[in-house]
């Protein structure tokens, strides 16, 4: 993105390897207002596109520190957001202090409730010992499913 002009903000000082998503969204403009109505997102950077095949609006987002980026979808290169292609093959899990504020924030702001908040215990496999959790999930405008939740114990 600095090669393009955006102003890059580092969302870590880990040197660590980080995985972000990548969402693809019909519009950028509306996909960004809802993150940072739902989910309190910040904008690290925002390159408008031309509607060109090649040139598509992007965006680098960071939710409560965890970095994530949109790109408007791009049917000719074979990117198509979930609500145009009708369904979506990814869960993103989103972590808060309070889940039911953050799902009703969400639902407020935009999305559709794909299940309400809700105690269950969450099988684990490995070493790990089962959890409880509550969490609930809302599919956002652009058919991104995000489960909020946080662990209980």
């Amino acid at each position: 993105p600095g090669d393009w002009g955006a102003t890059i903000t580092n969302p870590s000082s880990a040197s660590e390897p980080q995985v972000s998503p990548m969402l693809a969204v019909g519009d950028a403009t509306a996909a960004v207002q809802f993150y940072k109505a739902a989910f309190d997102a910040n904008v690290l950077w925002y390159i408008e596109g031309d509607g060109g095949k090649e040139s598509v609006a992007i965006a680098g987002l960071l939710i409560h520190g965890a970095p994530f980026f949109l790109a408007e979808e791009s049917p000719g290169n074979g990117t198509r957001s979930p609500d145009s292609a009708g369904f979506t093959t990814v869960r993103i899990e989103l972590f808060v202090d309070d889940p039911v504020a953050m799902h009703a924030r969400a639902i407020a702001a935009g999305a559709v409730e794909g299940s309400a908040v809700r105690e269950h215990t969450h099988p684990t496999l490995g070493p790990r010992p089962i959890k409880r959790m509550l969490q609930g999930s809302v599919i956002d405008p652009s058919g991104h499913r995000w489960l909020i939740g946080k662990f209980l114990e």
